[in-house]
């Protein structure tokens, strides 16, 4: 870390109103740690991008795509088969060539900052599945969209984006019964007055919940989170073991009450509103170009199985130009909810003491630079979450 951003870090956690208590818990040297990380993973990010966007280009402009048409339109005549064995070979030799980076900022990176407790063949497991579980639902999704192409050339973003809303709401509901298994084993939290007390919260914010149940974190990670997880009769409150295990009732309430502020504020419904608007202006975009695409490039119409790459690049520079103002948005919703979960509490000392916990614990950089915060944070920086608690306390 350079000399000014460590004087900037001690500044600020200095200039943190905390209590006595907070102060002692606040580690400059994790703070250390934490920025050596983010700054790490910018530059992996970075890394990855241009990987992606070089493959793509490589696949316009290198003749590749046309060429990888072609000998599958040699071994099949069937449409759908040819879409299915376009993306698999894309896919797959893409996973092959991003591996190793995949590996050091998913495994080796972690165990070096201490965040990490798998083994490596348990990583690779995950990693087999995550991979499996994506080819699935991608190849369900390009299957769509190329029908949609096909079908209905002048419409299809329109169609699209509406089968990518009916597609998320169904994968959230979804997602705590049959995703979050392959993954972590999810049991009912044993805790009765804990329990009690989060239902009581629940029933405060008119949310209906499943129950609560803690996963497993601890086989996976040192970090700690909780989630409100589901939609409608899937809804439950689900906290890591890490959290539990490490935090006190009253802050894993106030935890808790964040994640119940997005419901009574409706920010799932809400967030999922602004991305289909920003998702149907990509894909228009996306539609714009495969136009322009036929006549430059010559391919045979918007369905060509060899202009997908040309709708990854589209799609894929509209969400990174688009990125900050959805990660804006989500700051604000996000501030929004430790507002509420403030004033839900009456807590702020728990507030301020679970912020600096998850700070210290996860690694997680409590004053970014203006610009990382802006490109990069979907919620507030945790120096601002911790000031917010202590604007309140002084409002009480």
């Amino acid at each position: 870390m350079a000399e000014g951003e460590l004087a900037r870090t001690y500044w600020c956690i200095k200039e943190l109103p905390l209590t006595p208590k907070t102060d002692q818990i606040i580690d400059p040297q994790r703070q250390r740690k934490a920025k050596e990380y983010a700054r790490i993973r910018r530059r992996l990010f970075v890394v990855d991008l241009a990987l992606g966007a070089f493959v793509l280009l490589a696949l316009l402009l290198g003749g590749i795509s046309p060429w990888l048409k072609g000998q599958i339109l040699a071994i099949t005549t069937s449409t759908p088969l040819a879409v299915a064995l376009y993306f698999l070979v894309v896919a797959v030799g893409y996973e092959a060539l991003t591996f190793p980076l995949s590996t050091y900022s998913g495994f080796v990176l972690p165990h070096r900052y201490g965040l990490s407790t798998q083994t490596l063949p348990a990583w690779l497991l995950d990693r087999a599945k995550g991979a499996l579980l994506a080819l699935g639902l991608g190849l369900v999704g390009i299957e769509v969209v190329h029908y949609l192409l096909r079908a209905f050339p002048q419409v299809w973003w329109l169609l699209t984006a509406v089968f990518i809303l009916f597609f998320t709401i169904v994968l959230s509901n979804l997602a705590p019964i049959l995703i979050l298994p392959l993954f972590f084993r999810l049991t009912p939290l044993e805790d009765e007055e804990l329990v009690q007390r989060l239902m009581a919260l629940a029933e405060r914010a008119r949310t209906r919940v499943r129950g609560v149940f803690t996963i497993n974190l601890s086989s996976k990670t040192t970090a700690a989170n909780a989630a409100l997880m589901g939609l409608g009769n899937t809804r439950r409150i689900v906290l890591g073991d890490t959290l539990y295990k490490n935090y006190s009732h009253d802050e894993i309430e106030t935890i808790l009450a964040h994640e119940l502020a997005h419901h009574v504020h409706g920010d799932l419904g809400k967030g999922i509103v602004v991305q289909t608007a920003l998702t149907l202006i990509g894909l228009y975009l996306a539609h714009l170009a495969l136009r322009w695409g036929v006549g430059f490039f010559g391919f045979e119409g918007l369905a060509d199985i060899a202009a997908f790459p040309l709708l990854g690049l589209v799609l894929g520079a509209f969400g990174l130009v688009t990125m900050p103002l959805s990660n804006g948005y989500s700051r604000w919703r996000e501030a929004a909810a430790d507002e509420y979960a403030l004033r839900a509490t009456r807590n702020p000392e728990a507030f301020i003491s679970a912020m600096v916990k998850l700070a210290n614990q996860n690694l997680a950089d409590v004053a970014p630079e203006p610009w990382v915060e802006v490109l990069f944070y979907s919620h507030p920086p945790i120096g601002k979450r911790i000031a917010r608690g202590e604007r309140f306390r002084e409002e009480m």
